[in-house]
């Protein structure tokens, strides 16, 4: 079997690849270790930057987003009881965010990627990159209960932080960054239309909440929680109660309380690996690098890294010059690292650490005070949370 580009993985950054790579007439071939309907099931991300919406629209997967999605124009910060909103278009030029699941975007991906005939092999599972360093790699897989070899010309591992592509960087050329955080997120879908028409980002001295949603019935909620925690150690009626605590205002602002359908506590890190390629081989998305999700970064670093390849590699394939391609390294990790340094700001923002001193309490309320009173500093919020430039 052979293809240009063997892609690993079909999640929203492996399958928007492959639709870049036939736009541009390149061939491609996608290996899934999972079956289509736990793709189309998983619960991941759920905030679309500016320009992650804009490639979507490019690619021909933008019709059921801009019909369903939810555009949101800025987020509440609440602090000390009260309310601060961000004015995304005011501050950017006009720029935006769409709450659009991911579990949705894999849908119609993956709709265009079988109805366009381009390979897509569910159940696939990659067991090893092979010769990543010559001309010539090759992905070694199991299909349908056998071995077989998928022959290519690139490797794109989009497969995850526990997948092999990376594997297939020697480490004494690798560099890791990384740093673990000494709590997660207790996670909750509900049954009830959200209390807040944008997201609401909330400091408060028990810890951080979020307040999200996927649908105008469906809310999605958030608790710090310690690391290590068991969902399943809190009952629904202590999740709502915890939440009311944390979203406290001195107005006559409400939280709407409803079934809880699904519970689960997300571990936050940050993590980046150093260089994501390694001769043919290239890596994408969390495969590469992981934020912590309080910046709402993950899904849309993962989509600026594609594109950037399916840049460069057009730019190979028009011209014969492999400057990008050479360069995709460099030029993805400074998005990366933006990314990184604003997550990481948003978190510490936001959470209170065990052992947190009065004094680094008060500088978190005084960093809280100058994007509620400075332009500039709110301004640099938004432009973050809104995008960074692709490449």
């Amino acid at each position: 079997m052979r293809t240009t580009v063997g892609i690993i993985g079909a999640g929203p950054a492996g399958l928007l690849l492959a639709r870049l790579l036939h736009s541009a007439g390149i061939d491609a071939v996608v290996l899934e270790s999972r079956d289509r309907s736990y793709v189309e099931r998983r619960q991941r991300a759920g905030i679309l930057e500016q320009g992650t919406a804009d490639v979507l629209r490019a690619a021909g997967a933008g019709e059921r987003m801009d019909r369903e999605g939810l555009r949101h124009d800025g987020i509440e910060l609440r602090f000390d009881r009260r309310r601060h909103r961000v004015d995304f278009p005011g501050l950017t030029g006009g720029r935006s965010v769409t709450v659009y699941a991911q579990t949705e975007v894999c849908k119609d991906l993956i709709a265009l990627q079988l109805r366009d005939g381009a390979p897509l092999l569910f159940e696939a599972e990659a067991l090893a990159v092979e010769d990543a360093g010559t001309d010539a790699p090759r992905i070694r897989f199991r299909h349908e209960g056998r071995e077989d070899v998928l022959e290519c010309a690139y490797v794109v591992g989009c497969d995850g932080f526990w997948g092999v592509a990376r594997k297939a960087i020697p480490a004494e050329l690798t560099q890791v960054f990384e740093r673990t955080y000494p709590f997660g997120w207790l996670g909750i879908l509900a049954d009830v239309p959200p209390s807040h028409d944008e997201l609401v980002y909330a400091r408060h001295d028990r810890g951080f909440a979020l307040l999200s949603m996927r649908s105008p019935s469906v809310s999605r909620l958030y608790l710090q929680v310690p690391d290590g925690t068991d969902a399943g150690t809190w009952s629904d009626e202590e999740i709502w109660d915890e939440l009311e605590r944390r979203f406290e205002t001195d107005d006559d602002w409400r939280l709407e309380r409803g079934p809880v359908t699904q519970k689960s506590v997300t571990p936050m890190r940050s993590y980046v690996h150093e260089p994501m390629r390694h001769g043919r081989l290239f890596l994408a998305g969390d495969a590469a690098h992981i934020v912590p999700p309080t910046g709402a970064k993950g899904l849309n670093l993962a989509v600026g890294d594609v594109v950037t390849f399916a840049r460069a590699l057009t730019h190979r394939q028009e011209t014969g010059s492999p400057e990008l391609l050479d360069a995709y390294s460099a030029t993805c990790l400074r998005r990366v690292w933006q990314a990184e340094r604003f997550s990481y700001d948003m978190t510490t923002l936001l959470h209170t650490a065990p052992g947190t001193t009065a004094f680094e309490d008060r500088l978190q309320l005084a960093r809280l005070e100058r994007i509620a009173s400075s332009r500039a500093a709110e301004t640099d919020l938004a432009e973050a949370y809104t995008g960074f430039p692709f490449g």
